[in-house]
């Protein structure tokens, strides 16, 4: 076993996997055949004289020696990146901070966390990327990311079962809402009756990974009607502002709703709440990631 012949080209196409989940999306993301993603890993798993995946239908997971590979790995691509920068002339402290976030985070808390960053700390860049949740806690165990805002559902539990668990830090609880056009019969009153929404038109997408449909408000006992399908919550608010149906929003999309649109809370029926929450790996945060820390907890506080 020595990995030491283990390529960077190697390192990177394995990062990738981890963070993808299987072969044929991180061969996508990497411009490569997935052939030459499998001869990648191949020359990997004999540099370190064990399997590192274990193939399953649905796509890849680490095996033990996996995890330790990926720990290894994603600090010698992190110190190769930094060397990068320092020899472009940026900055050699780690300026950059790596920042993943749920979908509707992107409308409001995100770029108010960003603009008050750049006002007090603007020598830290921010680069981001939206995902799922999944997807964004592959990204961190593979070392790709740094932080993560992700939204959770009741029951509250753990992103994943992988070891060492993540760091998480609740940012807000919040109701959920719902969209209801101007001109719909619910937008008169200050709020919306569950038994209300029986027979209702709605604008909602499949979640991923479940069958719980993104945009119907939780817990209907009625089949309900999808008018309208669509995954970008701006999308959906603009075809609420349409007259075309309704549409579930968390608190922190209310503020970025079109004209043509009441965001509303709903009585009766289990409160339906979501967490927002900061994930990272377990250790000290260093000082870049702290400050946008910090300045995604105020986005949040103020509203």
């Amino acid at each position: 076993m020595d990995l030491q012949e283990a390529s960077l080209v190697g390192l990177r196409v394995f990062r990738e996997v981890a963070e993808r989940g299987t072969l044929t999306s991180a061969a996508a993301a990497l411009g490569y055949t997935q052939s030459a993603v499998s001869r990648q890993i191949a020359a990997l798993e004999r540099a370190a004289g064990a399997r590192l995946l274990e193939r399953r239908r649905e796509g890849v997971r680490l095996t033990s020696a996996g995890h330790v590979v990926l720990r290894s790995a994603a600090a010698v691509l992190d110190q190769i990146d930094a060397a990068t920068r320092e020899l472009a002339g940026l900055p050699a402290e780690g300026g950059t901070v790596r920042l993943g976030w749920f979908a509707s985070a992107g409308a409001v808390l995100l770029p108010r966390a960003v603009a008050a960053l750049r006002r007090s700390h603007p020598a830290i860049t921010v680069t981001t990327r939206e995902g799922t949740t999944p997807a964004l806690v592959r990204a961190l165990r593979a070392g790709s990311l740094d932080l993560a805002l992700i939204s959770s559902a009741p029951p509250f539990r753990p992103p994943d079962a992988e070891s060492p668990p993540l760091a998480l830090q609740v940012l807000a609880e919040r109701s959920l809402l719902l969209a209801v056009p101007v001109s719909h019969p619910l937008a008169s009153g200050d709020s919306v009756d569950l038994a209300q929404l029986h027979g209702q038109s709605w604008i909602a997408a499949q979640s991923t990974g479940a069958d719980q449909l993104m945009g119907v408000w939780p817990g209907l006992d009625e089949r309900p009607r999808i008018a309208h399908t669509a995954r970008d919550w701006l999308a959906k608010l603009q075809l609420v502002a349409a007259g075309c149906g309704l549409t579930t929003v968390s608190a922190s999309l209310a503020a970025a709703a079109p004209p043509g649109v009441r965001v509303l809370p709903v009585r009766g029926g289990p409160r339906e709440r979501r967490r927002i929450l900061l994930a990272r790996l377990p250790g000290p945060l260093p000082e870049p990631a702290a400050r946008v820390a910090e300045a995604l907890r105020a986005a949040v506080e103020s509203g």
